[in-house]
């Protein structure tokens, strides 16, 4: 394999920047050439495609965001799409592709390898919801992200003794409510993959108040119910000043930590080593501290799950 192209897929995530990075002077270090595709799967089937040098990566290791841009795309998901952006592959001489993003971007990835072109897929999704992987990249970050705002609203919530309500982000996955709650000392934490009773939440408040805490913090994922819905709810069922905030987009921008840069390097490094020894169809993760791959067909069967044990402690340490 002399010619491998990169592309990043769906949100944005801290950390991809440095998987580009890595991807590209992994290969260069290699003698082979890389080509970045700009725009995710909508510039491949657009032939939006570029060579990149050692030069065209460089200082990006520290930016959030992605370079080589990002964007979903519908036309994908179809097989007219797909053979599009095959033969946009095929016209530059790119015989391999390394796909940085969640499950979207694994499932075209999937897709091409379907048709007998190899590719890698680089898990980067703040949800921390891809199977086969510990961590994802940009998901140390969001946490941190997250983490700051906890405790910024903690100060104001103790000094009014309000009753806060902080929404996060993830539809299907409650990894960031999860961890960002468990860090912050949260109250209450609710999270898509449990049911939760809001009578237990209510009784939980006003237990704390009786002995004596006039602040509370609840985290709740998007996925779960509006915060500002919960926040009425509460509202009404206890009486305390209850206030909302929604932390959104914030949680995807910003510098990448250090443990995102280490990991999207790591991952980035090792897809390009896939593509050399001409293994395609494959996801890379990360599994204590080891850099492991799958069969992405064989992740896409898988459904992410939390760790139940966390939640438990959770509930244990809110006492």
């Amino acid at each position: 394999m002399k010619r491998i192209g990169v592309l990043t897929s769906g949100g944005d995530a801290p950390g991809m920047n440095a998987a580009v990075r890595a991807v590209v002077r992994k290969a260069i270090y290699h003698g082979l050439e890389v080509y970045g595709i700009i725009g995710g799967f909508a510039g491949l089937i657009n032939g939006n495609i570029e060579k990149l040098e050692l030069g065209s990566v460089g200082d990006i290791i520290h930016h959030g965001g992605t370079k080589l841009l990002s964007a979903r795309c519908e036309e994908f998901k179809t097989k007219d799409g797909q053979l599009k952006g095959l033969e946009q592959l095929r016209k530059k001489g790119i015989e391999g592709l390394v796909v940085i993003g969640g499950d979207g971007s694994y499932r075209g990835a999937n897709a091409l390898s379907g048709y007998g072109f190899p590719c890698v897929g680089v898990p980067g999704t703040i949800d921390n919801d891809i199977p086969g992987t510990q961590f994802t990249i940009g998901f140390d970050t969001a946490l941190n992200t997250v983490i700051s705002a906890i405790d910024k609203i903690r100060d104001t919530a103790q000094s009014h003794e309000r009753t806060f309500v902080i929404e996060v982000m993830g539809r299907h996955a409650g990894d960031i409510a999860l961890w960002a709650g468990l860090a912050g000392g949260a109250e209450s934490i609710l999270i898509p993959e449990e049911d939760y009773d809001i009578q237990e939440i209510i009784d939980r408040l006003k237990k704390s108040y009786e002995r004596g805490k006039k602040h509370s913090i609840i985290i709740v994922a998007e996925g779960v119910t509006s915060g500002v819905e919960l926040g009425k709810q509460i509202e009404e069922l206890t009486n305390f000043d209850t206030r909302v905030s929604i932390l959104g987009h914030i949680q995807r921008g910003g510098s990448p930590t250090v443990f995102d840069r280490i990991l999207a390097s790591r991952l980035g490094a090792r897809a390009v080593e896939l593509l050399m020894e001409g293994k395609g169809g494959r996801a890379v993760g990360i599994v204590n501290n080891k850099i492991v791959d799958h069969e992405i067909s064989e992740i896409l069967k898988e459904t992410h799950t939390i760790d139940k044990n966390l939640l438990t402690l959770t509930k244990e340490l809110s006492i």
